[in-house]
């Protein structure tokens, strides 16, 4: 079963499937609150499989408290021993700049640049 989350500037889609979220769009939430859904179906996803692929190539901006929402779940997957792949482009200069910091979190974590 796939679970889907649309906001108005921004998505978010999990495919039990696959293990692989995918975010897309702009997403400026306020604060963990406004997050919550995606923190939800981002724990889901490591919770049901032990390898999770974060798609983030279709994501043009995140704000302050998403990139906190992904640290948190990166410390998540890592404490949990869950493969994590989080792929990325290249085109969009924030993702460079602030996804690799990731790998601080988690050194075993998989960042794929396309």
């Amino acid at each position: 079963m796939d679970t889907n989350i649309t906001g108005a500037t921004h998505a978010a889609a999990y495919d039990a499937a696959t293990g692989t979220v995918r975010l897309s769009g702009i997403m400026r939430l306020n604060g963990m609150t406004e997050y919550a859904p995606v923190v939800a179906l981002l724990s889901r996803s490591i919770a049901e499989h032990q390898s999770v692929t974060v798609d983030l190539t279709a994501l043009e901006f995140l704000n302050s408290s998403g990139i906190a929402v992904l640290s948190k779940f990166v410390i998540e997957a890592r404490n949990k021993s869950v493969a994590l792949t989080i792929r990325a482009a290249r085109a969009v200069p924030w993702q460079s700049k602030s996804l690799v910091n990731l790998q601080r979190l988690m050194p075993a974590l998989v960042m794929d640049f396309v």
